[in-house]
């Protein structure tokens, strides 16, 4: 079963994101409001993959990415932003990110991102 961290300023999403998730049998092993707690969470639960969204107030999703990504330059991080500025997309691409899901945006499109994501990591191996 994979293992997810989710990761949102706005509580209600992250309920309904979780929920989403574990209906197509996602394990949501932490939930966390803040880039902060995103590394955190990731350093002590190892999830299989982490949704990260990118506007927060505090910590924001491009920090948590970048210190994510130095801790484990292999972790999974899936982004999940409404900014569609170039600048924004060019930084979460030099950041590494393995996929970004645009909002809105249809939960289907987060269980392909997921699939397509370990898909390839199972071709890999």
């Amino acid at each position: 079963m994979i293992t997810a961290v989710v990761i949102d300023d706005d509580k209600n999403m992250v309920d309904f994101f979780s929920e989403y998730l574990e209906i197509k049998n996602v394990n949501v092993i932490g939930k966390g409001y803040d880039g902060k707690e995103a590394i955190d969470l990731y350093v002590v639960l190892r999830p299989n993959v982490i949704f990260l969204d990118v506007m927060m107030d505090r910590f924001d999703g491009l920090y948590a990415l970048e210190n994510i990504k130095k801790i484990d330059s292999g972790a999974n991080v899936i982004m999940v932003t409404a900014d569609l500025r170039e600048e924004t997309h060019k930084k979460i691409i030099d950041l590494k990110a393995s996929a970004t899901i645009f909002k809105p945006f249809e939960m289907d499109a987060v269980m392909h991102a997921v699939n397509e994501l370990f898909y390839s990591m199972v071709c890999e191996t």
